[in-house]
């Protein structure tokens, strides 16, 4: 049993024995330390909740870094959200609270038992066990914790109508009828749940930073064709010959940014975890953690919905599909190809919005280790900037088989653009 799967399992008996701050202690420095703790059971969580696809994770990790906004605001005294992201109300009953760190329990606890509902029994003992913890460690009044509760009540009562709160056969339609025309997507996997694509309406889900789902629209792809030595044939034979010749090192990298769902905390959560690391590293004060989780979690969500929206616009074939149908009918990939369409790789897309997101608070040229998957056997890997991170992860899916370059320098881009929308945002 991996050192993950071990944490989660034995939290439960680990978090009853913590002992409480006294209540200075958890006013100055309380307030980080629920949030890390919070956000390192999220990751879990999302390993072992079903539904959690990369869009639906990317979906909680916004609400939710908006929730850790909005508690601090309002014990800080900070800008809220309200009014700047799409259709969030002023809260109400907005009343000044005296201790941060018990806003802040309030409210995520709130906020992950409600996105969280439906993981299985391991988790709601691991829920349950990190708010008893941490109410512990903060102590506080009564009125303070109520506060944040209805910080996060508040919160989801808007997310409730952004048209993804509920998913259904974990996100694959029933009735699908696949298109007929040359180029279009077809199902790629054996799998019977998987023959209809996944989250198919997920481009018209509201964003957050972003107007709507067409704020950042990309030119298409090069034309379907079928002819050696054609712009689209070119990109096939790209891939295929490129799967041929392998290193051990680009192997590496195509497994280390795989982050597959159940096996994972899926590709956002990879950015959250590399975020709460330099956050704990580098003892990042609660103000600047909540704010960069905030503006992350948003941007990954939106990057989604515009991704997606690409993608069922184009509908475009596989790699896997194409090969084996005109080039190499034995051919293998490295990685699984996912069960949906193709241009723009979302990977790239979600991974470009993180990346600028995270250069425009930490700087360009800001390094660090990512060391997400050290409890999966792989190594850490060092980067020299965040935008260095962002086109491995991309240039990983050329790697695995997964996605023709088109997707993945244009899904950088895309990511580029929705990034911009999150960071106007005025909170510091």
């Amino acid at each position: 049993m991996d050192l993950r799967r071990r944490h989660f399992l034995t939290l439960a008996a680990a978090a009853l024995s913590a002992p409480a701050l006294p209540a200075r202690a958890a006013a100055t420095g309380g307030t980080e330390k629920v949030i890390l703790d919070w956000y390192r059971l999220i990751l879990e969580l999302v390993r072992h909740t079903a539904t959690y696809s990369p869009p639906v994770a990317a979906r909680a990790f916004g609400y939710l870094g908006v929730i850790a906004w909005e508690a601090q605001a309002a014990a800080r005294g900070y800008p809220s959200l309200a009014g700047q992201v799409n259709g969030l109300p002023p809260r109400p009953n907005d009343r000044m609270a005296r201790d941060p760190a018990v806003v802040m329990q309030g409210a995520l606890t709130a906020g992950v038992r409600a996105l969280f509902g439906n993981t299985g029994p391991t988790g709601q003992r691991a829920m349950n066990a990190m708010q008893k913890r941490l109410d512990a460690l903060v102590g506080g009044r009564a009125a303070d914790l109520a506060k944040g509760g209805e910080i996060a009540a508040h919160v989801l009562a808007w997310a409730e109508g952004d048209g993804g709160a509920d998913v259904q056969n974990l996100g694959f339609p029933d009735g699908y009828e696949p298109s007929n025309l040359p180029g279009a997507w077809v199902p790629t996997s054996d799998i019977r749940l998987q023959q209809a694509p996944l989250l198919p309406e997920w481009g018209h889900v509201r964003p957050m930073a972003m107007a709507d789902g067409m704020a950042c629209t990309l030119t298409p792809p090069p034309p379907y064709d079928e002819t050696p030595g054609s712009a689209f044939h070119a990109e096939a034979m790209e891939v295929y010959e490129t799967s041929k010749t392998l290193t051990d090192e680009q192997k590496i990298i195509a497994r280390f940014w795989s982050d597959d769902p159940m096996l994972s905390p899926t590709p956002p959560g990879h950015w959250i975890s590399i975020l709460i690391e330099i956050a704990a590293r580098d003892a990042l004060p609660a103000e600047r953690l909540a704010d960069a989780l905030a503006r992350l979690g948003m941007a990954q969500n939106d990057a989604f919905i515009a991704c997606w929206q690409s993608k069922y616009e184009y509908n475009l074939i596989r790699p896997v599909t194409y090969i084996r149908r005109l080039i190499d009918p034995k051919w293998q990939t490295l990685l699984i190809t996912p069960p949906f369409p193709e241009y723009p790789s979302g990977h790239s897309t979600m991974s470009g919005a993180s990346a600028e997101v995270l250069t425009a608070i930490f700087g360009d040229g800001f390094t660090f280790d990512d060391a997400t998957h050290a409890d999966d056997g792989l190594p850490v890997r060092h980067f020299a900037s965040f935008r260095a991170a962002a086109q491995e992860a991309a240039i990983s899916r050329l790697y695995g088989g997964i996605h023709y370059r088109a997707a993945i320098e244009r899904g950088l881009d895309q990511g580029a653009c929705v990034a911009q929308h999150a960071l106007r945002l005025k909170t510091l």
